[in-house]
């Protein structure tokens, strides 16, 4: 019996509804799912602007209808994803941004989910105590509104350095354990933790055991994500290319990451929450048939160890 319930990352499948998500978890092995709940517009990149759940409907009827629908399924959400930047330079887009995390966080609320994963943001053009200086203009109202509604905060630790329009400094300020740590000296709260991934560390060439022993108490959510990086290709361009020029996503047991010592160490610190696998593997999205062969690869190499 596997301790940890085993999720998929819903932005995989951008083009299928909420209940064809919920059905392919259930029929592929999944126990839980991280449901993608951006705004209805147009994508700003890849991976981004998937939503499975309607978040300004917040009837009885549809939360109900959630919730019968996962439960007939045995598929539990463990969270709602929304990647923003909630401190980009344009205010009236932050603004936006901003009030689309507090309706994630009610709408987690509501389905009594109590748990989102998110971005801090950054502005790029801004160095690190600037950004600081923004983050707390922003940061603190938000954690206050989750934790009067019991909703917990997760901030994935990716960097947004990926895409030309995203330097000189990326778009997500939670890239390094010095900054997390600054970022929990300024907001104390038990609401307010990351949605840790590995593989934007090891990309980095930075140890992604050593955080989950010194920030196991802030762990809310975990991304099961892997990567490849090409010492052929670092040789020729340097570490301050963007990380796409040197390195791949891979699903888990193609790239680097050590699953078997990973989850050894999740089940040391005795973390509880969610898992779920994020997939952006290129080599694996040709078709919606190389998709699904992406998510079995991926639950049959995690659920191993």
């Amino acid at each position: 019996m596997n301790k940890f319930k085993i999720g998929l990352h819903s932005a995989i499948l951008p083009d299928q509804t909420f209940e064809e998500v919920i059905d392919i978890c259930h029929q592929k092995g999944y126990q839980s799912v991280e449901l993608c709940v951006w705004p209805k517009e147009k994508a700003s990149r890849k991976y981004a602007g998937v939503s499975h759940l309607d978040v300004d409907d917040t009837s009885d009827e549809y939360i109900s209808h959630i919730k019968a629908y996962t439960k007939s399924k045995d598929v539990e959400i463990v969270a709602l994803g929304y990647y923003p930047n909630p401190l980009d330079p344009d205010f009236d887009k932050a603004s936006t941004y901003i009030n689309h995390i507090k309706k994630v966080i009610y709408f987690s609320h509501l389905l009594g989910v109590n748990r989102i994963s998110t971005f801090i943001g950054k502005d790029k053009h801004k160095n690190v105590d600037e950004n600081f200086n923004k983050f707390l203009k922003v940061w603190p109202d938000i954690i206050n509104y989750a934790e009067k509604l019991d909703v917990y905060v997760g901030i994935e630790n990716c960097p947004m350095y990926f895409t030309k329009d995203e330097w000189p400094g990326g778009n997500n300020l939670a890239s390094s354990p010095v900054i997390w740590k600054k970022m929990f000296e300024l907001i104390p709260s038990k609401y307010f933790g990351l949605s840790y991934d590995p593989s934007h560390l090891n990309f980095q060439f930075m140890d992604y055991i050593k955080p989950l022993y010194e920030f196991k108490d802030r762990l809310i959510h975990i991304h099961l994500k892997d990567t490849l990086v090409d010492q052929d290709k670092l040789d020729q361009v340097g570490i301050f290319a963007p990380p796409l020029d040197y390195m791949d996503p891979k699903i888990p047991g193609r790239g680097s990451i050590d699953w078997k010592k990973f989850m050894s160490v999740l089940d040391d610190i005795d973390y509880k929450h969610g898992i779920v696998i994020e997939l952006e593997d290129k080599a694996f999205e040709d078709s919606f048939e190389s998709v699904i062969h992406a998510i079995e690869l991926s639950i049959n190499h995690i659920s191993s160890f």
